[in-house]
């Protein structure tokens, strides 16, 4: 696996972001509740900072649910489309991604609107509303729905420097990526074998652990239940955009009903295919015993977009 410098973690801004939390949140005792409680906090608030591209259009799904004016002449899934553009732009200008991860994303659009004509061709969803911006039935917005999960693991890599204890191949997680994917559209005319994928992914991922650092300290969990954890956030994400009507299925034409658990098995092949996605990217790195201690930007370092950070922005610890 690769090894890549903890100099290069943060984008410039949020090199700076860091340093001046380091600098409210230093003074804090180190252990006992109040510091078990700062770690949680602090995990909190990096989960909900790497979320900020799909939380951002999340929210947008639901505003543009509550109310939405038709008299101005522009569909709402139009408009969702171009402030989902918007906000992508945004986050580029603003160095709260970087180009390399941008690049993926896009990968994440194609390769969800490409699923998303196909599955709605065969009728396993569908959009309800009018729009401009599309491809068939499908609303271009929706691809980035898919991107917003891309997103998410992209800068999670970075923001939690995630490393990795007994990491599997990579050819071995690009082949199951695929099969994975090209599942998604054969199980509609032969057998559907995600079961077996279900066993596959197991024996690839048993024995690897991902090891996040919060504020202080590392922490550790089985890359199985980050998996699962993240599946399962997203199937709330996709129970508040049908209530939404962003888009909807079969069984909710007459009225929401809430996400059947079966979806969470599906989102689950997802989060793989995601993952290693984004490991184009972020190349899964070993944990080595020098990482735990090492400063996430060394002095005067070289930040995630090119930008220098002297002193006052270093990030630690």
């Amino acid at each position: 696996m690769a090894q890549r410098s903890d100099d290069k973690r943060f984008t410039s801004l949020e090199a700076r972001i860091d340093a001046a939390a380091h600098q409210l949140l230093d003074r804090l005792p180190r252990h006992g509740l109040l510091g078990g409680l700062t770690e949680f906090l602090v995990f909190g608030i990096k989960q909900a900072f790497a979320c900020l591209f799909g939380g951002a259009l999340l929210a947008l799904m639901i505003a543009t649910k509550l109310w939405w004016p038709v008299e101005i002449g522009l569909a709402r899934y139009d408009f969702l489309f171009l402030a989902a553009l918007a906000i992508q732009l945004l986050m580029l200008a603003f160095k709260l991604e970087t180009i390399a991860e941008a690049k993926v994303i896009l990968i994440f659009h194609i390769v969800g609107t490409l699923m998303e004509i196909f599955k709605t061709a065969v009728g396993s969803w569908i959009y309800p509303e009018p729009s401009f911006f599309r491809i068939g039935g499908v609303p271009l917005f929706s691809g980035f729905m898919y991107a917003a999960v891309g997103s998410y693991l992209a800068r999670v890599t970075r923001i939690l420097d995630l490393h990795y204890t007994h990491y599997p191949p990579r050819w071995a997680t690009l082949l199951v990526a695929l099969a994975i994917y090209a599942n998604f559209f054969t199980h509609h005319f032969v057998i559907d074998v995600r079961y077996l994928l279900f066993g596959v992914i197991a024996m690839l991922f048993f024995r690897t652990t991902v090891h996040y650092r919060v504020f202080r300290f590392r922490h550790r969990m089985p890359l199985l239940v980050g998996f699962l954890l993240i599946a399962l956030f997203i199937w709330f994400a996709e129970n508040i955009g049908t209530w939404s009507r962003a888009w909807i299925y079969p069984s909710q034409h007459t009225g929401w009903t809430p996400v059947s658990l079966q979806k969470l098995g599906a989102w689950y092949l997802l989060m793989i295919l995601s993952f290693v996605l984004v490991t184009l990217v972020h190349r899964p790195r070993s944990l080595q015993p020098m990482n735990q201690h090492r400063p996430a930007v060394a002095p005067h370092g070289v930040t995630a977009d090119g930008v220098t950070v002297g002193e006052a922005s270093q990030i630690s610890r």
